[in-house]
């Protein structure tokens, strides 16, 4: 087995800002501490990339293994956090089912942070597997990677997973059984994260964020157009996000208040709004949502969805540490060209965000060159050059936290300024 580690250092004159870099303990030889660190794949395992937990075991969901847990397992978060909400038996079995959005073939998986809570009731999960199919969330299922975890020396280790298969899959389940320090009978099991790198064929566009939904503390209803959505939730909130493939990313604000909320949401076999919300900046929770009438959102039908000066775009896809816009943006930047040819403004600012992976320096660049990418675009289709100008902001302007997925793929944005 080989284990990841991840360094942090201090940049120069720069006062408490870390960058990782990323070495291996065992036969792998790391770069230097000198050397930049290689920008960090894509994990297609997060709920932010569209992987949707659909189903937990009934053994677990009887020791409390919540969606709100199958949910933390895939939310880009290493922290570890309680598993079963129930003590369950030294060989207890946690068995989650999650849907991908499209067929995507795996070459990596890993459990960062494999660390223990000190008390004798309490250890983190022992045998971790991964299992894959095509065929359905039922069955046809294969071993892709497995490992017997052991407890890390330090925070920021990673444990890789034994590779079994590099078969396309639309559907994983994560297994977990026992733990590393049984002490008692009956156990409390913890876990963090299961991270899943390779490659992913092309996302349809999903087309079925249009209605209305409501649950315990829910009412949203949802206008589709394209690859933009309007909305109205909770009474008081409107909404406007951009889909990029099953994933909506909104921002809301309550008429009232002012009080803003940031969504991440899905819908589940066509029926079901599932995602994570964030209010006056508290962490994401868990958002689930069955169909209702149009009344339940308790507020005005939603303006038609559109996009121009003032909007927050989070649609507009790019090649991986790159500057190319993908094909799949093309909905999103031809409904901003729309909403921006006719708009009277002489001057519109596009401003570019990122994330806060990597350094500030970087991501002011990266930004900076993204900005200026939507600016060609737009000139291509016909807005004179004079009236756009781009600006690259990097991390500096969040609008959700850093600490998962889903608060990273919001911030990883395009905002449109107009005077």
């Amino acid at each position: 087995m080989q284990t990841a580690r991840f360094l942090s250092f201090g940049l120069p004159g720069r006062p408490g800002r870390l960058v990782r870099a990323l070495c291996f303990t065992g036969s792998a030889v790391g770069p230097s501490l000198g050397a930049q660190a290689p920008p960090e794949r894509i994990d297609y395992l997060t709920f932010s990339q569209g992987a949707i937990p659909l189903t937990v075991s009934a053994a677990a969901t009887a020791a409390g293994v919540t969606m709100d847990k199958a949910l933390s397992s895939v939310d880009g978060n290493p922290t570890g956090f309680t598993l079963s909400l129930r003590m369950q038996g030294a060989d207890g079995a946690t068995e989650i089912t999650y849907a991908l959005p499209a067929l995507t073939t795996f070459d990596r998986f890993a459990v960062p942070n494999v660390l223990e809570t000190p008390s004798p009731g309490s250890t983190f999960s022992r045998i971790v597997e991964v299992h894959g199919s095509a065929s359905s969330p039922t069955d046809g299922f294969a071993l892709l990677g497995s490992a017997t975890l052991t407890t890390h020396p330090q925070r920021g280790q990673v444990t890789e997973l034994t590779l079994h298969a590099r078969t396309p899959v639309r559907w994983v389940k994560l297994r977990l059984v026992g733990g590393i320090n049984v002490q008692r009978d009956q156990m409390f099991y913890e876990f963090s994260e299961i991270v899943g790198n390779g490659t992913q064929e092309p996302i349809a566009l999903a087309t079925h964020f249009t209605g209305a939904w409501q649950g315990r503390g829910v009412q949203i209803g949802l206008r589709q157009q394209g690859a933009v959505v309007s909305g109205c939730y909770d009474g008081l909130g409107s909404l406007s996000g951009t889909v990029t493939g099953n994933i909506l990313r909104a921002t809301g604000q309550e008429s009232r208040t002012g009080v803003k909320s940031l969504f991440v949401l899905t819908v589940v076999e066509d029926t079901l709004l599932r995602g994570v919300r964030s209010t006056n900046g508290a962490p994401f929770r868990l958002y689930t949502s069955g169909p209702g009438p149009q009344s339940a959102a308790r507020c005005p039908t939603p303006p038609p969805p559109a996009l121009g000066c003032n909007s927050v775009i989070h649609g507009i896809g790019f090649g991986f540490d790159s500057a190319v816009i993908t094909p799949e943006s093309e909905p999103v930047l031809s409904m901003l060209y729309d909403g921006l040819r006719n708009d009277p403004s002489t001057a519109i600012l596009l401003e570019g965000h990122t994330s806060s992976e990597g350094t500030e320096a970087y991501n002011l660049s990266l930004s900076q060159r993204r900005a200026a990418a939507v600016v060609a675009d737009l000139v291509r289709r016909g807005i004179p050059a004079g009236r756009l100008r781009a600006a690259g902001i990097g991390e500096a302007h969040p609008i959700a936290t850093n600490d998962d997925e889903s608060g990273r793929s919001l911030n990883r944005r395009v905002e449109v300024r107009c005077t």
